[in-house]
């Protein structure tokens, strides 16, 4: 994918002994005019959507990230097995950010209707300023808490497929908010997203591991294609992995299904 601007940041990533953080909470620096130093962390994606394309050229042009090209093949791929078009989805993107995955699933896949969603105004501005013929609309809400008048608008919109790329885990799209999220999709409807290879371990205790764990095993998800994959490449060029996961809503799930496995707000 291209950066939807010309213009080109200097980043410099930190010296080798700061790389054992979190994948959350590694940082970089850009320099900007004048030569002043600013420290912007990965997860900090008010500071990056506000520089047009500096989220294109960190994580897509210098760390290689693959993940909303091999969501969307995955979800096409498995949507031909039962002779869906793909072209017939009407999309929910949640955590859009500046519209990547829009970008791939407007362009490449042609879906009928896609609407963004994001917690923060910052993603909601960038998708419109560098993407602005991607999304049908665009919300900028809590997914843990919606408000009744965002919540019946987003219901008039009928979903029959939920995407999330590149977001959930890390504190940025909560269990709750997942939860709610799939809550819109119609029984029957889709959802394709990705997530860190260890959140299928059982040694991740953490509670979005523990609900997805739930989740792809219970009765409410038929679960069609599963991929690990090359996400994209660390700060120090190895290569992190995560898992793509195509599956397709049977059942309404039941509202106290978070609690029902053992977790709560």
């Amino acid at each position: 994918m291209n950066s939807p601007t010309k213009q080109r940041y200097r980043v410099k990533f930190p010296p080798s002994t700061a790389h054992d953080l979190d994948q959350d909470e590694v940082y970089f620096h850009i320099i900007e005019e004048g030569g002043r130093e600013v420290k912007i962390r990965f997860h900090d994606y008010d500071q990056i959507f506000l520089r047009p394309g500096l989220y294109e050229q960190l994580f897509y042009d210098r760390l290689k990230c693959t993940s909303p090209t091999k969501v969307g093949e995955l979800l096409e791929r498995s949507l031909a097995t039962v002779r869906e078009p793909i072209t017939a989805l009407r999309v929910l993107d949640l955590g859009a950010g500046n519209g990547m995955m829009g970008e791939v699933l407007k362009e490449r896949h042609g879906v009928a209707r896609l609407v963004g969603a994001d917690i923060i105004p910052e993603a909601r501005d960038a998708a419109f300023r560098d993407r602005p013929d991607v999304y049908d609309e665009y919300f900028v809400a809590d997914f843990c808490a919606l408000q009744s008048g965002d919540q019946e608008r987003l219901e008039e919109w009928s979903f029959d497929c939920l995407t999330s790329v590149a977001a959930l885990g890390f504190g940025d799209i909560p269990p709750r908010a997942f939860f709610n999220s799939l809550q819109l999709v119609k029984s029957g409807g889709w959802v394709a997203f990705n997530i860190k290879e260890s959140f299928f371990n059982h040694s991740d205790q953490t509670g979005f591991s523990k609900f997805i764990r739930e989740l792809i095993f219970s009765e409410y998800l038929d679960v069609y294609h599963i991929e690990r994959y090359r996400h994209r490449l660390s700060m120090e060029g190895a290569p992190l992995f995560y898992f793509a996961l195509v599956g397709q809503k049977t059942a309404t799930i039941p509202a106290d299904f978070l609690e029902m496995v053992g977790l709560s707000d």
